[in-house]
């Protein structure tokens, strides 16, 4: 693709999200998501290949679909209440807004087109789907947060809980494993929503910080499988020790970051006196739990075959990106943080 295009395709990225950001307006909040949405099917068919035709077309259907029901969400709630404000959508008409932006972030039961987009992609466009394109509808989640169904919310979030821990036990393929990691972590976050949107955002951020830094460790070793991940203690073994303690947090292990999100969320759903909520949530996530650290034995503790004690150039080849080193120690590091994060929020 020509580098003037493809950063074209990046600014309109930004432009779509922060026009979502700024927008108190219904029809300007849903330009943003219509701009984010036409700028990355270009950017998923950079590499003309059929499997990612497939996930450029399987990602266009989906989020033309959610968009439209979003459109006519809104159309109905300023037919009823002759404004187009984000916060003064219709009760009876949030259930429906719910479920479109849901769809475009991936949630449970609305989850199908997730792993195959990301599994037909490059690593660097899964990573601006898994991160960058769940702000905006996420935003506007947040603003919702009063109209929200709490049953709904509750539900889809323990919903996605279980799936992304059940579906991700079985891949081999990395991609595949991340769509349903992000299924699992939105999950959390739509647990505890309705009680405190505060906790959602920080959950939010720690969220799109492990993600990108295990995307960004897959790019710099090219790595697409487990396979590939069990060779690269050979490769870079200081990285991949960063990246063990990485994965680790995305499975919400004490003392790593991943582990603080998830220990408020319940102690505000206990607060809440959704006892059973929290039990549920917290059996579903031994799924993931599982998942991760196979994905930390086979990736530090499996011994490739043939190893050559010599300097051999398919050893030495391996170029680390400096901001992959950044955001795996900001993943392990952002715990000591915490409470200034919260704060901020």
């Amino acid at each position: 693709m020509n580098p003037l295009a493809y950063s074209m395709f990046l600014l309109s990225l930004a432009i779509g999200t922060t026009t979502t950001l700024l927008s108190h307006h219904w029809l300007l909040a849903w330009i943003g998501l219509e701009i984010n949405t036409l700028a990355i099917i270009p950017i998923i068919t950079k590499i003309p290949h059929p499997r990612a035709i497939e996930a450029a077309t399987k990602y266009f259907l989906t989020q033309a679909t959610a968009s439209i029901i979003v459109l006519f969400s809104a159309l109905m709630t300023a037919w009823s209440t002759g404004q187009w404000a984000i916060t003064s959508a219709l009760d009876h008409m949030t259930i429906i807004l719910t479920l479109a932006l849901m769809m475009k972030l991936g949630l449970a039961p609305l989850h199908f087109w997730l792993p195959e987009v990301l599994q037909g992609t490059p690593l660097f466009t899964g990573l601006i789907i898994s991160t960058w394109q769940k702000i905006a509808p996420m935003t506007l989640l947040l603003q919702l947060t009063h109209h929200i169904n709490i049953y709904t919310a509750t539900s889809i979030g323990l919903l996605s809980i279980f799936i992304g821990g059940w579906g991700g036990i079985n891949q081999t393929q990395m991609r595949k494993i991340l769509a349903f990691s992000s299924i699992g972590h939105l999950g959390w976050m739509m647990l505890v929503l309705k009680f405190d949107p505060t906790l959602t955002k920080f959950n939010f951020i720690l969220y799109m910080i492990m993600t990108t830094a295990m995307f960004l460790l897959l790019t710099s070793t090219h790595a697409m499988k487990l396979l590939d991940i069990s060779i690269l203690w050979a490769k870079t073994p200081m990285l991949v020790a960063i990246s063990m303690l990485t994965l680790l947090s995305l499975a919400g292990l004490p003392p790593l970051t991943g582990f603080m999100p998830k220990l408020m969320i319940s102690l505000e759903l206990i607060k809440q006196n959704m006892i059973i909520f929290v039990t549920f949530a917290m059996l579903a996530s031994l799924l993931a739990l599982f998942f991760y650290l196979r994905l930390t034995y086979v990736m530090v503790m499996i011994t490739a075959p043939n190893m050559s004690t010599t300097n051999s150039l398919w050893r030495m080849n391996v170029k680390i990106n400096s901001l992959t080193a950044l955001f795996n120690n900001l993943a392990i590091s952002t715990i000591m943080i915490t409470p200034t994060i919260i704060l901020f929020l």
